[in-house]
């Protein structure tokens, strides 16, 4: 299957929407066996991009991913890919 993209500029000041929007990708990711979700928290000041790698880190979370790369070119967008068996 193809990939999902999270755009998160639009509400990057909305930290319940984010959490929401965060959720809401990585179930359908796993509902859907989706390999890659593109999340774009921008450039800014880095702390959208920070909130976005503590949600990574959750424990509910963690276990569905198998990896994140950084995009080497552009450093305001990020990739999670998932394994399924």
């Amino acid at each position: 299957m193809g990939k999902l993209k999270l755009d998160l500029h639009d509400i990057y000041n909305n930290t319940k929407a984010i959490d929401k929007a965060l959720e809401e990708i990585f179930e359908e990711a796993v509902e859907k066996k989706i390999k890659e979700v593109e999340i774009i928290p921008g450039k800014g000041s880095g702390q959208l991009r920070k909130k976005v790698h503590r949600f990574l880190q959750k424990p509910h979370i963690r276990p569905l991913y198998h990896r994140i790369v950084n995009d080497a070119k552009n450093h305001g967008r990020l990739f999670v890919y998932f394994k399924f068996k």
